[in-house]
This record gives C-alpha cells, sequence and structure tokens, in this order.
C-alpha cells in the first residue's frame, strides 16, 4: 500500500483496502441517493475513499463516518451543479418543449426541486433524510450521526417537514 502514498502526503491507511471492499456498494448508493447518477456517485465515493484513505477515523466507526461523508460530498457536488445549471441557463436559449417529452420534463423538474430544495435544508437535516432513505437503518443512522437511536425517528420527521416546507416555500416564490 506504500506505493500509493505520494512523497510528503502521509501514510495510506492499513485498513483502506478492506474496508473499500465492504463499503464501498453502501458510499455508492448513498451518494446515489442524492445525485441519481451512478457516474457521479461513484466520483464521489472516489473522494470519499481518497479522504478516508488518509484519515484516522477508528475502524469501529468507518461504516458511519463513509455514509455521512458520502452524503455531505454529494450535497456539495448537488449544490455546485445547481449554481452551474442556475449559469447556463441565464446564459442559454430555451426553445419549446415538445409534448412528447412533456410527462419526462415534469418527472425531472419535480427531481431538481427536491434535490434544490434538500440542498436548502440544514446539513444535519438533508445528511439525515440521505441517509435514512438510502436504506439505512435507525441504528446506523444514529451512529453516523452521533444521535440517540429513539431520536432518529423524531429528526427524520422534522427533515421531511422542513423539506415539504422548503419546497412549498420555493414553490410559492415562483
Amino acid at each position: 500500500m506504500s506505493s500509493l502514498t505520494p512523497p510528503g502526503r502521509g501514510a495510506v491507511r492499513a485498513d483502506l483496502e478492506e474496508v473499500f471492499r465492504t463499503a464501498y456498494p453502501r458510499v455508492v448508493a448513498v451518494a446515489a441517493r442524492v445525485l441519481r447518477s451512478r457516474d457521479e456517485a461513484e466520483d464521489v465515493a472516489q473522494e470519499v475513499f481518497l479522504t478516508f484513505g488518509r484519515s484516522t477515523v477508528p475502524p469501529g466507526e468507518a461504516m458511519a463516518w463513509l455514509s455521512v461523508a458520502a452524503a455531505h460530498i454529494a450535497l456539495n457536488h448537488l449544490r455546485s451543479h445547481r449554481r452551474r445549471a442556475w449559469r447556463e441557463e441565464a446564459a442559454g436559449d430555451h426553445g419549446a418543449v415538445t409534448p412528447d417529452v412533456a410527462d419526462a420534463v415534469v418527472t425531472l423538474e419535480e427531481r431538481r426541486r427536491v434535490r434544490e430544495a434538500l440542498a436548502r435544508l440544514p446539513r444535519k437535516h438533508a445528511v439525515a433524510l440521505v441517509l435514512r432513505h438510502s436504506g439505512l437503518s435507525y441504528a446506523e443512522v444514529a451512529a453516523a450521526l452521533d444521535l440517540s437511536p429513539g431520536s432518529v425517528g423524531t429528526t427524520v420527521r422534522r427533515a421531511e417537514s422542513a423539506l415539504r416546507k422548503e419546497l412549498n416555500r420555493h414553490a410559492s416564490s415562483h
């Protein structure tokens, strides 16, 4: 593994390969839940594991740390995509939508609105929603966010409520 360490950059974790083999599918799944793109989710996973490889996260906390890191980095990518899309939209020319693709456009627009609203939520709420809706159990979400297992349901419900309010607030401003 030392051949993976750039000069002067510090050592790579001895357990990186084992953790990577175990956690990679979950890290990609969490990122894909936010981004809706397997390719982008794999890019996020690469970034997560590069950071993890240099970290001192205790082995017993690796899965939770990786899940939260995937959610955070995916949300960051989502925010940067939103800014880029806004710039491109401001600079571009928009043609009429043909009736054939109207349904697809509505579906894509709804997904975009949800992702944008998710990106505007407080980080803890957004991460709680992403982790829970990525299939993590309450216990796993609790461990990842350093919450008591009993408070995960409340946190997720509050996050869902905040997401609905954000969607409604943003919809009424347009």
